[in-house]
């Protein structure tokens, strides 16, 4: 199967995504995703010589693949909305000369020379609107270009009519025609500069990608030559000088060097952090402060910040649950306008004295007015500046479904190891036996227990002998580290030590919750207690669900005095512990059962779990089945934007409610008065002006989600 991804020029609403893939679908293409918000078209294709018959069928619907163009790849004129808009201008303006109070140019009202002017904006027109339309209705799915192409010819074919009657003067509609279609015109581009500037987050994200690296290089004397080349030429291996105030062209692992690093494009954290060897440099992020020689470890789409605009663009081709009933609202609202204008027309000629002309400009302007990719875009608009929001801010949205769903989440379920803890082990106490023949110090213990656990890499032998490190140390005799149970030693006087778990205690009498037991020739003679770092930022999340009414589980495989003492210091309000992975997701299960319920989780472990949830949250660090399995990300390898995320989704749910009560209002209220000639004489054009704005009202609505509080 060849992944198909093209880029395609035309699309302006949901109805056009609805014909292109009704389209693709009637050609046996399994589940296509259409994007007209990011003009992207992505199926999966058996057939590879079924391409250009695909490619021919798209652009017979009125659409343009970019790059793909069977006929050719020159750029023609009038090839966007602003090039066509402003040559309309020029022919509408003096067409129009005659509404400004006090003028009065006798020959622009010569019926032929109107027509004259008319004229190149019809035929451009119809080259657009007309052409999409009848593709459209080909294809059985009427979009808005029908109701422009019905209305323009209406009034030219009227006018038309008129001249060539010889009756011009009472028959001239001529700016009727063109003013309907140069503001239409005019609306297009403003609403695709409008939808721009809601995708201005993810700009930012290909911004990054399209920088110039240092490359080195040795010649034959092995001296290093620097080459300056575009990161698209770049290759895993190369080696890269970074210095400061430039960006790291792909993901990169530090050879020699260190830096302050501003990682604020891919993890939302614009505090730098410091870099050096060995570290991982993630392309897109600065070098704010440092020089580093790196090599590169991965590119392309393989990257971290490819990957990151590969889940946003998935995510804006999503459709969520509340666009259901728009887009079945927006596939019957092009003939219900119509049968509307129809009624308009035969009501106002038959029940009124007002005559057909005044009756036929009521039902133009009903046609014109009418605006159903209000509704379309309503959804899309908000859904694209919230994902970007969120991908600014270090929140990955795999889905659109899950930013709407987000605002019915009522109870939070947190993995305890890397998730609510860092996974990093720090002291907690220790305890010495003492024995009145053989007295022990803390100094001597210390020591004793750094010599054994440092012939080990468990993380609790780690954080002891970070800890207590000391250039003392007891020479061993012999030292093997047993699996699942410690490290035993002999020294060279012939005494037994145990560094170990409490299966290694002869005497089971002793307490059994500590970490490590320290035996001498079988007698205990003290233990060692560690506890699991709790991320800094855990508390302060916690506290924050808590008063947004969000109930909070810890749910753990872990032992449950070490789950209480976690959930003690958090304040969380449920602990459910010792949980193999089945039975986290039987738990979890009977959770939804109560109430939408997100999972925050890191482990392999967690996975299934993740993938139950209503909402499956994971951090960046994560293992990759748990990042697989999650319908978020949260990119700065902690808990900080969690509850940002969740404020996010609701504010972006509400932007939605907010976008689909405009359109819905627009057209119930717009509709009647165009209809019942409240718009006076000039009814169409003041029809096609008010249409035009529409739609820039809900990207304007959707773009103050950039400014929105996310933090209540």
């Amino acid at each position: 199967m060849e992944n198909i991804q093209w880029k395609v020029d035309g699309m302006s609403c949901t109805n056009c995504a609805l014909s292109i893939h009704k389209y693709l679908s009637s050609q046996g293409i399994h589940e296509p995703k259409v994007n007209f918000m990011e003009g992207e078209v992505q199926f999966e294709l058996a057939n590879a010589d079924q391409k250009t018959s695909l490619i021919k069928g798209i652009q017979g619907l009125g659409y343009k693949v970019r790059g793909q163009d069977t006929e050719t790849a020159s750029k023609k004129w009038l090839d966007n909305n602003k090039e066509r808009a402003f040559f309309s201008l020029i022919f509408t303006v003096p067409l129009i000369l005659h509404m400004i109070p006090g003028v009065h140019i006798h020959f622009l009202m010569n019926p032929y020379v109107q027509l004259a002017l008319t004229l190149p904006v019809f035929i451009v027109g119809m080259n657009y609107f007309g052409k999409s339309a009848f593709n459209s209705l080909l294809h059985g799915i009427p979009n808005m270009n029908v109701l422009v192409s019905i209305g323009a010819m209406a009034s030219f074919g009227y006018s038309l009519y008129g001249t060539i009657i010889g009756q011009g003067a009472q028959f001239a509609y001529y700016e009727t025609t063109a003013t309907i279609l140069t503001f239409v015109f005019f609306g297009n581009y403003l609403e695709d500069a409008s939808i721009a500037s809601t995708q201005r987050a993810l700009k930012d994200l290909v911004k990054a990608q399209k920088v110039m690296a240092n490359m080195i290089v040795f010649d034959e004397n092995h001296k290093e030559i620097i080459f300056n080349v575009g990161a698209d030429t770049l290759k895993v291996g190369d080696i890269l000088l970074i210095n400061s105030g430039e960006t790291v062209p792909m993901d990169c692992k530090i050879l020699s060097g260190e830096a302050e690093v501003n990682e604020a494009i891919v993890t939302g954290e614009s505090i730098p952090v410091h870099r050096a060897m060995k570290d991982t440099l993630l392309g897109g992020s600065t070098i704010e402060n440092g020089t580093i020689k790196a090599y590169v470890t991965a590119v392309g789409d393989q990257t971290v910040l490819a990957n990151i605009l590969k889940m946003v663009k998935a995510a804006q081709g999503e459709k969520p649950p509340v666009q259901i009933l728009a887009d079945k609202i927006s596939a019957i609202f092009v003939p219900l306008v119509v049968g509307i204008a129809l009624l308009t027309l035969m009501g106002n000629y038959f029940l009124t004295d007002i005559g057909f002309s005044e009756s036929m400009l009521r039902s133009i302007a009903v046609l014109v007015i009418s605006c159903p990719c209000a509704m379309g875009l309503a959804t899309p608009a908000a859904i694209a500046v919230g994902l970007g929001r969120g991908a600014r801010n270090g929140v990955l949205f795999k889905n659109a479904k899950s930013l709407e769903t987000f605002k019915d989440i009522k109870q939070v379920v947190f993995d305890k190891t890397g998730t609510l803890t860092t996974g990093q082990f720090e002291l907690s106490g220790f305890h010495i036996i003492q024995s009145e023949q053989a007295p022990m110090s803390e100094d001597v213990f210390k020591i004793l227990a750094y010599s054994l656990e440092k012939y080990s890499n468990h993380p609790i032998a780690n954080c002891i002998k970070t800890t207590w490190k000391t250039t003392e140390g007891i020479q061993w005799a012999k030292i093997e580290e047993v699996k699942g149970m410690g490290i035993q030693a002999t020294d060279k006087e012939g005494n037994t030590y145990w560094a170990g778990s409490f299966k290694t205690l002869n005497d089971k009498t002793t307490e059994d919750g500590h970490n490590i037991y320290i035996q001498k020739n079988n007698q205990l003679i003290g233990w060692i207690d560690v506890a699991d770092q709790i991320r800094p930022e855990a508390k302060e999340v916690i506290d924050h669900l808590h008063r947004q009414g969000i109930s909070t589980i810890l749910l753990s495989g872990d032992r449950t005095l070490k789950c209480k003492q976690v959930g003690d210091v958090l304040g969380i309000q449920k602990i459910i512990a010792e949980q193999s992975p089945s039975e986290k997701l039987a738990t979890l299960d009977a959770l939804i059962k109560i109430a939408p319920t997100a999972m925050v989780g890191d482990g392999i472990n967690d996975a299934p779990a993740l993938a139950k949830a209503t909402i499956g949250i994971s951090l960046s660090n994560a293992s990759h089945i748990a990042i697989q399995s999650a319908q978020v990300v949260l990119m700065n390898n902690g808990l900080k934007n969690l509850p940002m995320s969740l404020v996010l989704g609701r504010k972006t749910y509400e932007t939605i409610k907010e976008n689909l009560a405009w359109a819905f209002s627009y057209n119930i209220i717009a509709i009647p008065v165009a209809a019942f000639g409240f718009l006076g004489t000039w009814g169409p054009t003041y029809g096609a002006m008010i249409m035009a704005l529409s739609d820039v009202v809900l990207a304007l609505n959707s773009l103050r989600l950039f400014k929105k509080n996310l933090t209540k």
